[in-house]
């Protein structure tokens, strides 16, 4: 059997203390200006007990934003606020990548620049999906995701551009690498659906290669700021979250990325539990089901790199025996780290894991539900109140 903290040496440059990763999770706590600060340092630095922390989905630029209150990388006070987070997470001896989206037609006009449509790959809306955003009263809450206007082609490569100024943000902010958000119905998984991608241009969805073109422009800018093994992809194959179209040619767009990005050394391709397609974040569950391991088996004999599972994850038990199928290096838990910040020595343990209060998710309620979990007593005494 794999020992879940056994050492793993990712993408040939860094080493991780485990093979635990806590995924990322939007958590609404950052200030006025979507600026990273020091309560965000304290969260992240308490779970440095990870082999590898990938933080929350970061806004690429004021068009990308989907949700209220998340962060960007956009800015200099947003820099230097998530230097504050990366601080401390080194101090506490822990890795952290920052995760990078644009949510394309995943967002509502109330919070776009000067109100505009959101950005999508056609004017298809998400016709069954939420946003986090201010309704028509002011007060924020699950909307549904207003209708978009398509992207032109010009504009297409010119966010390739955007992401690559985001991405020398990110390390002069302190981070050890940065993943690209390519799942659940965001901007990159709208350009790689053959289905939803309409388009008749060199981004369009005819080819697996057209599909991929905007993701792979984007790694590829990475790529050239971080150097190779410090770049991740995270995919959601088969996923219908967001409104996404069943894809028939899913496997043939994954095994061509999967190709792709080994021959440009990334380090590895994070792969998401498929998500209910409930209408927003709150409401969502994930199916108890992974990628097929016939169709991964094919991703692994294709990707040098690593690959994470995430998603239902919540024992020692269950991803030690995803880590047996030899199709996996890496174990994601996501909803576990909210309410047990010393995760890692908990399944080391097998020290009962804390519930988080669901009310706490999405909340500008500062440390409540989320910096005020204590560790657990090494003497197995009850679990210190909040």
């Amino acid at each position: 059997m794999i020992n879940l903290f056994d050492q793993h040496v990712l993408g040939g440059t860094l080493s991780l203390k485990n093979r635990i990763v806590m995924a990322p999770m939007t958590r609404t706590r950052t200030s006025d200006g979507d600026i990273p600060n020091s309560l965000m340092a304290t969260y992240y630095g308490q779970r440095a007990g990870a082999g590898l922390i990938v933080a929350e989905a970061t806004d690429v630029a004021p068009s990308s934003k989907g949700y209220a209150m998340t962060p960007g990388i956009y800015t200099e006070a947003q820099r230097q606020g998530w230097r504050l987070v990366t601080d401390e997470v080194h101090r506490r001896g822990g890795t952290i990548f920052l995760q990078i989206w644009h949510v394309g037609r995943m967002a509502h006009q109330s919070m776009m620049p000067n109100g505009e449509a959101p950005w999508g790959v056609t004017e298809e809306r998400a016709q069954h999906s939420d946003v986090f955003a201010h309704g028509p009263d002011g007060k924020l809450s699950f909307i549904r995701a207003g209708a978009p206007r398509r992207l032109e082609t010009e504009e297409v490569s010119a966010l390739a551009g955007t992401f690559a100024q985001a991405f020398a943000n990110a390390r002069h902010a302190g981070f050890d690498g940065v993943e690209i958000h390519a799942a659940n119905g965001y901007l990159f998984d709208q350009f790689m659906n053959s289905i939803l991608n309409t388009r008749g241009d060199r981004y369009g969805g005819g080819s697996a290669e057209d599909r991929a073109r905007f993701l792979l422009e984007v790694v590829d800018a990475a790529v050239r700021e971080f150097g190779p093994g410090r770049v991740g992809v995270r995919l959601a194959p088969f996923g219908t979250f967001n409104s996404m179209p069943a894809d028939p040619k899913t496997e043939e767009t994954l095994l061509y990325v999967a190709g792709e990005l080994g021959r440009r050394g990334a380090a590895y391709m994070h792969l998401v539990y498929e998500l209910m397609p409930s209408g927003n974040m709150e409401s969502a569950e994930f199916r108890q089901q992974h990628v097929d391991h016939a169709v991964l088996a094919r991703v692994r004999a294709t990707f040098p790199g690593a690959i994470i599972w995430c998603g239902g994850f919540s024992s020692r038990a269950s991803a030690e025996a995803a880590l047996d199928t030899k199709l996996v290096d890496l174990i994601a838990f996501g909803r576990p780290y909210i309410g047990n910040p010393d995760l890692a020595e908990r399944l080391k343990h097998g020290w009962p894991l804390a519930d988080a209060d669901r009310a706490t998710y999405y909340t500008r309620r500062g440390e409540a539900g989320y910096t005020d979990f204590a560790p657990y007593p090494a003497d197995g005494a009850e679990r210190a109140a909040a």
